[in-house]
């Protein structure tokens, strides 16, 4: 993070070289294959077929700004989205419209009309049904599974109602909103023989599975010793994307105003773009007839002393603890995600290597007390290293850094070894380097033994661009891994056996759930101590939990 252009190319020509040797069979023949047939390069990668004949027919819990991302990055070959649930009326239209707000926004969410070409959304209509609430889509018989991108909290509830009721599901990340809930989840799924899987997309990231060959198989970077990872946003008060506008608000009803006066004098070309923004806008101000108490939602009186509608806690969860988890949850379990992933190359057993410790501080030194929720979160954890049970010095560390108020440096990974230094920025962009020298070109050459080497001594230019292990091949942004982990899921349900299991299936996304949910413990611990994770909390047949809460699959909340 934080190089300059041309350091960065550099270390892009480079990472073409690592992924030749690591993937040379991958980025031959079969990629030109893949690309005449119109096969997606996740099948031909990961070793999954290439369609699954009848595609799973799906629903999806929550078309928010996340299950929208979902509803995008879908393979119609692997799974038909049959119907969506969702009870705001502006989370509806975009998923059948996409979200117009910006060019961007269209790439992440273009909708399940541009996505199935169909022209109205009453033809649309015609093949997804809508639903309000989530519990009435689940008694549907003819879903055979479920993307769950509800809020948080109900992760756990929607899940096992969903298993409940012979649907398989994948949810998003975090697994569940406390430890007890994941292994309630993950032992329902056991009972049911549903499969669940959990949205931690970086396990069906080409680049970062790459990054995992780099240091345990070609063992490029030596002996892995610091990992340093942050996601830093520019949000401030009156400009955070986790407080979006209310509907209805000034804001909003003045720039309605404002396109639709733009719409009486507009040029032909500019017509249907503010005729696809006035009506984002109006299905937005809908939402302020929506009974959010109703669903569960709550009122609740603010630190500074205002007061918060269940309204504001539906549309605002991500603020508060009953509803979300913070930035380890939304984001730091991502990167500690990653960090897992990497440390466990080092062992090459296909096992996950958990965390021994974690100290953190958070603060709220940005943003006033309309919310729970730390603003800046700053944990350190201890890692096993190979060579630990014989020497408990042997350890990697990782830092993790999530701020808001400066985005400087974005989001992504520092990896450090003894030999050389990886970088991964915003799963997209690869940069390799030999020992700390930042300045110096690095090839990858071969050892007197014929193993792969870092080499500072220029030979050639170098291989192609590393866009060439993205979805095309052909210089376009690398997959972030959400179409990946949908046609895995979907290929792993058409195709039942032991070994058919998703990349992030139970045992492996309550890891994830531990580190974020524990470091949560630690920011809001005052006496600042060092926690030491207990395996038994990784372990979803034990009834040990950091929050002391006795997993319980009986709950009241679980019945349909």
């Amino acid at each position: 993070m934080n190089l300059t252009e041309g350091q960065k190319q550099i270390g892009k020509e480079n990472f073409s070289d690592v992924v030749e040797m690591t993937r040379r069979d991958f980025l031959g023949g079969t990629v030109a294959a893949g690309l005449a047939s119109g096969a997606g390069l996740g099948s031909l990668y990961f070793g999954y077929g290439r369609s699954v004949g009848n595609p799973l027919r799906v629903g999806v819990l929550g078309t928010g700004d996340e299950g929208s991302v979902l509803l995008g990055a879908h393979t119609p070959d692997y799974l038909q989205v049959v119907a969506i649930a969702d009870i705001r009326p502006y989370n509806v239209f975009r998923a059948f419209h996409g979200d117009v707000s910006s060019p961007s926004a269209n790439t992440a969410r273009p909708g399940l009309m541009a996505k199935y070409k169909w022209k109205t959304e009453d033809e649309a209509k015609k093949n997804v049904k809508v639903y309000g609430a989530y519990q009435d889509l689940l008694a549907d018989p003819d879903i055979e599974a479920v993307v769950i991108a509800l809020p948080l909290h109900l992760h756990s509830v929607a899940a096992i109602q969903a298993m409940r009721a012979g649907k398989h599901v994948l949810t998003e990340k975090l697994m569940g909103h406390s430890i007890h809930e994941c292994k309630e989840m993950g032992r329902v799924s056991r009972d049911t023989g549903k499969i669940l899987a959990t949205g931690h997309q970086r396990h069906y990231s080409i680049l970062y599975d790459n990054a995992v060959h780099t240091i345990g198989k070609a063992k490029l970077l030596g002996d892995l010793h610091s990992i340093r990872a942050q996601w830093h946003r520019g949000n401030l008060p009156g400009k955070d994307s986790w407080k979006p506008p209310m509907p209805g608000d000034d804001g909003s009803l003045k720039k309605l105003a404002g396109w639709k006066k733009d719409l009486d004098n507009a040029k032909p070309a500019d017509i249907d773009s503010l005729q696809k923004r006035i009506a984002q806008m109006e299905a937005q101000i809908l939402d302020k007839d929506v009974d959010a108490e109703k669903f569960g939602y709550t009122p609740m009186t603010l630190g500074d002393g205002s007061t918060r509608t269940p309204l504001e806690e539906l549309i605002r969860w991500r603020l508060w603890n009953r509803t979300g988890g913070g930035l380890m949850a939304e984001l730091g379990s991502h990167q500690l995600d990653a960090a897992g992933i990497f440390v466990s190359a080092m062992r090459g057993d296909g096992q996950k290597v958990k965390p021994l410790t974690v100290t953190a501080v958070g603060n709220r030194s940005i943003f006033p007390a309309d919310r729970e929720i730390d603003d800046h979160v700053y944990c350190m954890y201890e890692y096993p290293a190979p060579g630990y049970e014989e020497d408990k010095n042997k350890k990697v560390v990782v830092t993790y850094s999530s701020i808001n108020g400066n985005g400087f440096g974005d989001y992504g990974e520092v990896v450090m070894g003894t030999k050389g230094t990886l970088v991964l920025e915003r799963e997209q962009e690869v940069m390799l380097y030999k020992d700390s020298a930042k300045d110096t070109r690095v090839t990858v050459a071969k050892s007197k033994d014929g193993a792969p080497t870092l080499d500072t001594t220029e030979s050639g230019g170098g291989g192609g661009k590393a866009a060439a292990a993205g979805p095309g091949g052909d210089g376009a942004p690398p997959s972030r891994g959400y179409t990946e982990e949908l046609e895995h899921w979907a290929w792993c349900i058409r195709n039942p056996a032991p070994e058919n299991q998703p990349r992030c299936k139970p045992e492996v996304a309550i890891a994830d759930a531990v580190i974020a949910l524990v470091s949560n413990i630690a920011l809001g611990d005052p006496a600042k101590v060092r926690i030491d994770f207990k395996p038994e909390w990784f372990d979803i047949g034990s009834d040990e939990t950091p929050e002391g809460v006795v997993p319980d699959v009986n709950r009241d909340k679980y019945k349909a």
